[in-house]
């Protein structure tokens, strides 16, 4: 145990201030979003921003694209939960949640499969790519799961744990320690956002219900 804590401090004190600042401020978004806090996407914005410049300095080009992706999502997100944002209780702030019918995700779910399957055969086949079947899962559901964030769908922390969940398995036969506790850190934050969540969808769903005349 002792040794694994060695490890992690010794990659933090040898890591790059910039990819540091985008670590920690892709960790801030995670719990700023778990909140139900705007300020997740200004976090999420800076943090993509980095990565996009890291990944391709370092010719990781689909990692950089994907991030260039979530800058987008976050300029997105951001808008769309400011429009959500209910100031009529003297200037206090709360997300609107909403939940999507399970029917509706199942039919995605298996619509991504059969993309994460197709995507994988082929990075499988014509590329040197380790894992690469489960590294296009979390990949793709990934994408899914950012946009369930922005359209503010209680569900997309269940897409989370899952995703976050796969990426620690394979972080671990990567050796990645470091990047395991990290994501060790995400499935408790968003185990975290969905409790936080369902519980202002049901204050929203009851508060919506027609009060009963007796």
């Amino acid at each position: 145990m002792l040794e694994v804590l060695n490890s992690i401090l010794a990659y933090f004190q040898q890591l790059p201030w910039l990819e540091l600042i985008a670590m920690m401020l892709s960790l801030a978004y995670v719990i700023l979003a778990a909140k139900g806090s705007l300020w997740c996407w200004p976090a999420a914005f800076i943090s993509t921003a980095l990565y996009t410049f890291i990944f391709y300095d370092v010719l990781l080009l689909m990692d950089s694209a994907l991030n260039a992706y979530y800058l987008l999502m976050a300029v997105y997100g951001y808008w769309q939960w400011s429009k959500a944002i209910d100031k009529s209780n003297k200037g206090s702030s709360e997300l609107t949640v909403v939940s999507w019918q399970l029917n509706w995700h199942i039919k995605v779910c298996l619509g991504l499969a059969l993309l994460a399957l197709g995507l994988g055969y082929l990075m499988d086949n014509f590329t040197p790519a380790h894992f690469p079947y489960l590294d296009t899962f979390t990949t793709v559901y990934a994408i899914f799961a950012t946009f369930l964030v922005t359209k503010k769908v209680l569900e997309n922390w269940l897409y989370w744990i899952v995703i976050d969940l796969v990426s620690i398995y394979l972080y671990i036969e990567k050796g990645l320690i470091p990047t395991t506790v990290l994501f060790v850190i995400f499935v408790i934050v968003a185990c975290y956002g969905y409790v936080k969540w369902l519980k202002i969808y049901k204050k929203a769903s009851v508060s919506l219900q027609p009060s009963s005349i007796n």
